[in-house]
């Protein structure tokens, strides 16, 4: 292992021991909290631009597999651990987690105090920083730190989109058989690729629907024209990296949906992208969401869900003006999940496939279905 130096912006200079790959990186740092799945966690696009911070101690012990990647790449900066296990022990293991950054040319930063890292963001909130394993002097990072582009001056978006459209083949994962089921679909839908995840598309798969997924600059007039030609049925807004507003050309192509009245449904920055298209600008977290263990309220079943998270960005509780509030969270009361009162649309804001997390959630699905077919 070779040795890696940190620095932060607010000032706060540390070294540790490097896996994976090696080099220089800038981000923004945060925390998750999620005490299992760091394949899925890292291999999420919407973690692009960032380095993820784990307060679970122990990673890579399990290893890691083609079955567990929720996309075709990895796209965050890098990954900071506590104790960084080399010898994976577990019968679905095909590689370490050290040769999957590797292969994606993603750093890993082990031997470093993660508990003092995350109360440093709780308290002061996620920030920019800089890893090397070819720079150790404090003022050179500092000067590059400064230099580089801030998080949400990136369109992170363009990079982790699919470049030509496809349709996804699979539901979900049958953990008896050992393999993805192909169960039958009725309804059709287009969904737009902002980062999304592949256990999303399995869970649409899931509830009856065919999926074809779609870059990001595909235009409204295509998508509208195939409604009305009855060529799909309604539209998906998937999850994704960065901060909504700077999504000028994205903002646009889902007010013309909107006006359209096609049917929508919005995961993470697709939900945060309806608010703003319906008008209502979002606000950025100070630490943001990060992890497999939160509790969001259902309001129409009072029922608590246990819900996963990946999300810097809100949207504000004045979008009451025109939705309904589905779904709060406990921890800190923020809106989670709005039907809309005048477009046939609705979001939530966690990740309702819970891939890793329960499958509690998984209903939205069935209740977009429920959409389609109305």
């Amino acid at each position: 292992m070779k040795k890696v130096s940190l620095y932060l912006e607010n000032g706060i200079f540390l070294q540790a021991k490097s896996f994976g790959a090696t080099g220089t990186s800038v981000g923004e740092i945060v925390f998750n909290t999620s005490m299992s799945g760091y394949q899925e966690i890292i291999t999420d696009p919407s973690y692009a631009g960032q380095f993820i911070t784990f307060t679970m101690p122990e990673i890579g012990n399990v290893g890691c597999n083609s079955d567990d990647m929720e996309s075709r790449s990895v796209f965050c900066k890098g990954v900071i651990v506590r104790n960084y296990q080399p010898r994976p022990s577990n019968f679905r293991s095909m590689e370490s987690l050290h040769s999957l950054l590797e292969q994606f040319g993603t750093m890993g930063i082990c031997e470093i105090d993660t508990r003092f890292l995350t109360k440093v963001l709780r308290e002061e909130g996620s920030m920019m920083m800089i890893a090397s394993t070819e720079i150790h002097d404090k003022s050179q990072l500092s000067q590059i730190l400064r230099e580089s582009p801030r998080i949400e001056d990136v369109n992170y978006i363009d990079e982790v989109s699919t470049k030509e459209s496809y349709i996804h083949p699979t539901g979900c994962f049958d953990p008896i058989k050992f393999q993805y089921n192909s169960p039958k679909t009725s309804k059709k839908i287009v969904a737009l690729d902002f980062g999304i995840k592949r256990n999303i598309l399995n869970q649409l798969t899931q509830a009856g629907i065919e999926v074809e997924v779609v870059p990001n600059s595909i235009d409204a007039e295509t998508l509208i024209s195939r409604f009305e030609n009855r060529d799909l049925d309604g539209v998906f807004l998937s999850s994704g990296p960065g901060d909504p507003l700077i999504l000028k050309n994205e903002h646009e192509t889902i007010r013309k949906l909107i006006a359209a009245k096609v049917p929508l449904l919005g995961i993470s920055i697709g939900h945060q992208l309806l608010s703003i298209a319906h008008g209502y600008d979002t606000y950025k977290l100070k630490f943001g969401h990060h992890g497999g263990n939160h509790p969001v309220k259902n309001l129409a079943t009072v029922a608590v869900e246990i819900a996963a998270q990946n999300h810097n960005y809100n949207v504000p509780q004045n979008l009451e003006d025109v939705a309904v509030v589905t779904h709060k969270n406990l921890f800190d009361g923020t809106i989670e999940g709005v039907r809309y009162k005048d477009s046939p649309a609705i979001s939530v804001q966690y990740y309702p496939q819970g891939s890793p997390c329960s499958h509690e959630s998984a209903n939205v699905f069935y209740e977009f279905f429920k959409l389609l077919e109305r």
